[in-house]
This record gives structure tokens, C-alpha cells and sequence, in this order.
């Protein structure tokens, strides 16, 4: 292409041969020196690996500190009142948008709570408008791993707001109709002291699982043990509004509504989705570093890990 089309029309004046680079020599650089700077004000100015590491950790400590406030959070289970739904030292991933409070819009994941549903809640302490309740000695509010509104507690909704719940015996009645649930016999294990386990928090042992009948969801189980104890809680119960009914699965070694009352919705924090990993309480315990690390190993549920809950 000749010059005068690259110039739109207007013809280049001739260059001295070896000019440019003369003026370019008298104004302190040469050409290739311009073309440095030039590149450089481009740029602008270069950032430090530090610099860089530290933006990049404070973007993932603020995606994760929203994730972690509005979409999901991690508990661990502690206790054997959902088992064997749900296994003692199982760690499980919430789902805390699907019940975040306000109006629900179609096109986010988003529904009201339903019956059957696993929720983890903070534990709202004994349920003042209800004599049962306030008077139970079985609830013990001042012990400082059951503080209202400290622990986190996992259930599952029985009841919806203004449901009457009746239990009798191993049967639950929801408005006047039977509650479908598979109902499974089991043992809650005990500890020995001859062995370095920990039984007690072991899965519990099936002794009979008949064919599901009905249109039955999910299992609760009864020790036939202990059934016939002091802990059974049979009545009726009337759900106020705002608030829901919750039972463990593990029905005969579960501190719930039965006992402490109703689950308000703002205590409500998610729905159980799966289990993230899961650690085996009732295995022995080594010591030390080394210990701990082959403890990781070898009592760690593999099997369980990515197990929805439901």
C-alpha cells in the first residue's frame, strides 16, 4: 500500500535519513527507549506477588463469608437423636436460602417449609405458653451445651403451623389422620467399659424392618428397650402460627417438641442437604500427630460422604 493512501489523502513530508534518531538522542532517549515508556504509562503501574495474593484472599474470604451467611452453612451432628437418618459425627452441608424469610419468587430455589422436611434450627428453649412445657423437669434450659438460641438442633417437621399433632404409642396423628412412616425397630447401643470404643455412639442396631406400607417417606425407628419408659410423650399438641412441630427420627432418644415445645420460623436456619463427610465417634482414638492422622483415615464413613439427607 502506498503512502498516500495511508495518509488519507495528505502526502508525508521527506524524512532525513538518520533524523528521528537524532532528535531522538537529543531529547535524552532513543526510539526503542520511547516505545519502553510508552508501553509502560499503558500499563500502568506493575503490582507486587503480595499485592496479588492479598486481593485474591480477600475476594475469597468475602464470597465466602456470603455464601456462608445466605446460602449454605456447616453443622455437625453430635447427638443420636435422628439416627439412623442421620449418624452421630456425620458433618452436613444447609441449604439456608431455600427458607430465607420474605416473599418467595418463582425463579429462585425457594418454597415454603413442608412436612417431612429436615431442618436444623437454634434450639429455642422451653415453649412458655404451655404448662407442660415450662414445668418439664426432663429440659434442662441452664445446662451450657443447651443454651436457647446457642446450639444448633436437627429435626424433622411433623407439624405445620395451626396442625393438632396427637402421639399415642408409636403412632402420630396429624389432624386427625395417621402420620405415613415407616416404623423400624431398633437398639440404641450402649458404652462398655472393657472396650476403648465409644458404643453409645455407634448406628443403632435394626432388629426387625418390615416392608414399608402406605406412602411412607422415610424411617423413624423405636428401641423396644426403652419404649416402655418415662421418656415417651404421648398427647396432643396444637402448632400456633409462626411456629412448627419437630420430632427426631430416632423417636425413643430425642429431646424434642414433645418435651420443649414449638420451633419458631426465625429460628429456622435451613434444610439439611447431604453429608459432606462423616467421622466415626464410636471408633477407638489414637494419640498424637500421627495418630490423629491415621484416626482421619481409618474412621472416616468414606461411604458416606455425599449422602442426601431426606
Amino acid at each position: 500500500m502506498s503512502r498516500e493512501s495511508r495518509g488519507a489523502g495528505v502526502a508525508e513530508p521527506p524524512v532525513e535519513a538518520g533524523g528521528a534518531q537524532v532528535r531522538a538522542k537529543a531529547a535524552g532517549r532513543d526510539g526503542a527507549g520511547a516505545s519502553k515508556e510508552e508501553a509502560h504509562k499503558a500499563q500502568g503501574p506493575t503490582r507486587g506477588a503480595l499485592r496479588e495474593y492479598f486481593e485474591s484472599l480477600v475476594v475469597t474470604a468475602i464470597m465466602a463469608l456470603f455464601g456462608m451467611t445466605f446460602v449454605v452453612q456447616a453443622v455437625k451432628v453430635p447427638t443420636g437423636s435422628m439416627q439412623n437418618t442421620i449418624l452421630i459425627g456425620d458433618h452436613l452441608l444447609v441449604n439456608k436460602f431455600i427458607f430465607a424469610p420474605g416473599p418467595i419468587l418463582p425463579f429462585l430455589p425457594q418454597r415454603e417449609i413442608r412436612r417431612g422436611d429436615i431442618i436444623v434450627f437454634k434450639y429455642p428453649g422451653k415453649f412458655q405458653g404451655d404448662e407442660r412445657f415450662r414445668d418439664n423437669p426432663e429440659v434442662d434450659d441452664a445446662r451450657p451445651d443447651n443454651t436457647p438460641y446457642k446450639i444448633n438442633y436437627v429435626k424433622r417437621v411433623i407439624g405445620l403451623p395451626g396442625d393438632v399433632v396427637e402421639v399415642r404409642d408409636t403412632k402420630v396423628f396429624v389432624n386427625g389422620q395417621p402420620l405415613e412412616e415407616h416404623l423400624i425397630t431398633a437398639l440404641n447401643s450402649s458404652d462398655s467399659r472393657d472396650t476403648p470404643e465409644d458404643e453409645s455412639q455407634a448406628p443403632l442396631l435394626i432388629k426387625d424392618n418390615p416392608a414399608p406400607a402406605g406412602e411412607a417417606t422415610y424411617n423413624v425407628y423405636f428401641d423396644p428397650e426403652r419404649h416402655s419408659g418415662t421418656r415417651r410423650a404421648d398427647g396432643k399438641f396444637l402448632v400456633p402460627e409462626g411456629h412448627y412441630f419437630a420430632m427426631g427420627d430416632n423417636r425413643d432418644n430425642s429431646l424434642d417438641s414433645r418435651f420443649w415445645g414449638y420451633v419458631p420460623r426465625d429460628a429456622i436456619i435451613g434444610r439439611a442437604m447431604f453429608v459432606y463427610w462423616s467421622y466415626d465417634e464410636s471408633a477407638p482414638h489414637g494419640d498424637g500427630a500421627l495418630g490423629f492422622l491415621l484416626d482421619f483415615f481409618r474412621n472416616t464413613r468414606w461411604g458416606r460422604t455425599g449422602t442426601l439427607v431426606k
